[in-house]
């Protein structure tokens, strides 16, 4: 059984963290690319996470994994695709150490070689709502988040391969915690959008998925790929990984286990996002439901409750245009009194956090994550502190760089670098899941079966139509004229 890697303690005279929490933040508030922190939580009592550990405090309850098959296709494999079981951790621990069926039931149909496991998107907060005083041992008040701990933050524990497809995040910005076990990093900046092809089925609030496979891409069909700029890290135990607004990530787990916490930070620029999540909701349900109103399984991700009705998504984007356009009236009525620039505001805990169609304008103001901190304060900062605690990841191309694309330094001061045949490898709603798959050959069946389809249709198809209808690209220019709209 893989236990959690133990950090050495720091020496005499160097416990004492590199960087303030406020100046921290002020490096989270600026940075435009993905780095990583180190020595930043060497006394957080996280760090005694592993998964055994967690095993012994959930002390025997099921928590939902999902399934996936250790193979080389060229297509995604979508969480629509996966399968799913509950499960305790102890038993999650007997399947990776090849223990008898008995002791791994509900995995006892899942070959370990063909298969990884993922519990995924955990949110602390409820999987541990009988165990409150376990929130304190994450302090994200040591990166100017003051209050900001395990309840605002997501728990994830896999097997080798267990890995979430190539995304990214509409909202705010992310910090990661890397706990038991490696995770390698693929990311991508905003600007390689189009190379990603996006898409929105799966949909899901929050989530623009690429239909490439990173790490084993169909180049024939998505031939501009090769123009995207990987920057790929592989994260230590110990080590905070910060991902910046907007950028596309792809994350494998390398090791037999692995165990990571992370707390999506939100950021002003979500109030339009917030919109722009909105006049999507509304023309994928609208389209999709249309096509086959029983099939909704097929283009909703699990991780949504239902497709809800036009009516429904309609006064939900109302309701996301009134609350953004009251936000920007109070914001520029704050900056002509600089008394308000101070204040704390309330961070939100949840990667997406709806906004209903009755939203009280103080309630969304208090979503926005940014506690103060101001464009103003931004600019102060002339140079980001690059270093041995600050380590950039920066893209593939840049060669002989000393950190960068798979090279971190370590919390010990060794250089982790990426062999060239390296493996490389949200709020998330608690309601109905998709259908689940008991049967292990049917999710393979399944999938096969769905390539043969797509690399065969030759007619544009719905999905295609709603590629180019919600690409973000349009999508953000629809918005910004419903805007316009609105303030005439």
């Amino acid at each position: 059984m893989a236990e959690a890697v133990t950090l050495d303690p720091p020496l005499p005279g160097e416990n004492v963290k590199p960087f303030t929490p406020e100046k921290a933040k002020e490096i989270v508030m600026s940075l435009q690319q993905p780095a990583v922190f180190c020595n930043m939580v060497f006394d957080w009592p996280a760090l005694h996470w592993n998964a055994k550990y967690l095993s012994e405090v959930l002390d025997g309850k099921k928590i939902q994994f999902r399934m996936g098959m250790k193979k080389t296709d060229t297509a995604p494999q979508f969480e629509t695709k996966c399968s799913y079981v509950e499960a305790t951790l102890e038993e999650f621990l007997a399947w990776t150490c090849g223990q008898p069926t008995c002791v791994s039931r509900p995995f006892s149909c899942y070959d370990f070689s063909k298969y990884w496991t993922y519990a995924d998107y955990k949110y602390i907060a409820m999987i541990f709502e009988d165990k409150t005083e376990i929130f304190k041992d994450i302090m994200w008040s040591d990166f100017g988040f003051p209050g900001r701990n395990g309840k605002e933050s997501t728990l994830w524990i896999g097997s080798a391969g267990a890995n979430t497809p190539c995304h990214l995040d509409s909202y705010g910005c992310n910090l990661v915690l890397q706990i038991q076990g490696r995770k390698r990093w693929h990311l991508f900046p905003p600007g390689n959008t189009t190379f990603l092809y996006p898409t929105r089925i799966p949909y899901e609030e929050s989530s623009i998925f690429s239909k490439v496979n990173i790490v084993n891409p169909d180049l024939k069909h998505c031939p501009q790929f090769k123009k995207a700029q990987a920057h790929v890290v592989t994260l230590n135990p110990g080590q905070v990984l910060f991902v910046p607004r907007h950028w596309w990530h792809y994350v494998e787990s390398i090791d037999p286990i692995t165990v990571s916490i992370n707390s999506w930070i939100e950021l002003d620029a979500d109030h339009k996002a917030r919109v722009e999540e909105a006049v999507t909701r509304t023309l994928v349900c609208a389209i999709k439901s249309a096509e086959n109103p029983s099939r909704v399984d097929a283009w909703l991700n699990p991780t949504e409750v239902e497709a809800t009705s036009h009516e429904i998504n309609l006064q939900y984007l109302n309701g996301a245009m009134s609350a953004y356009l009251e936000y920007q009236k109070v914001t520029v009525s704050e900056d002509r009194d600089p008394s308000t620039h101070d204040t704390e505001k309330e961070a939100s805990s949840y990667k997406r956090r709806k906004i209903e169609v009755n939203t009280k304008l103080e309630d969304y103001k208090s979503w926005t994550h940014e506690a103060g901190f101001t464009v103003v304060q931004a600019k102060k900062l002339e140079k980001i502190p690059f270093g041995v605690h600050l380590i950039p990841v920066l893209p593939q191309s840049q060669e002989g760089s000393s950190v960068g694309a798979g090279a971190v330094e370590s919390d010990s001061g060794d250089l982790l670098s990426e062999n060239e045949d390296g493996h490389f490898g949200k709020l998330r709603c608690s309601g109905k899941q998709s259908v689940m798959i008991n049967d292990c050959e049917t999710l393979a069946d399944q999938t096969d079966a769905d390539s043969n389809a797509n690399s065969s249709q030759m007619a544009i198809s719905t999905n295609d139509l709603l590629d180019c209808l919600v690409n973000p690209q349009v999508i953000n220019l629809v918005t910004g004229l419903l805007l316009e709209r609105e303030r005439v």
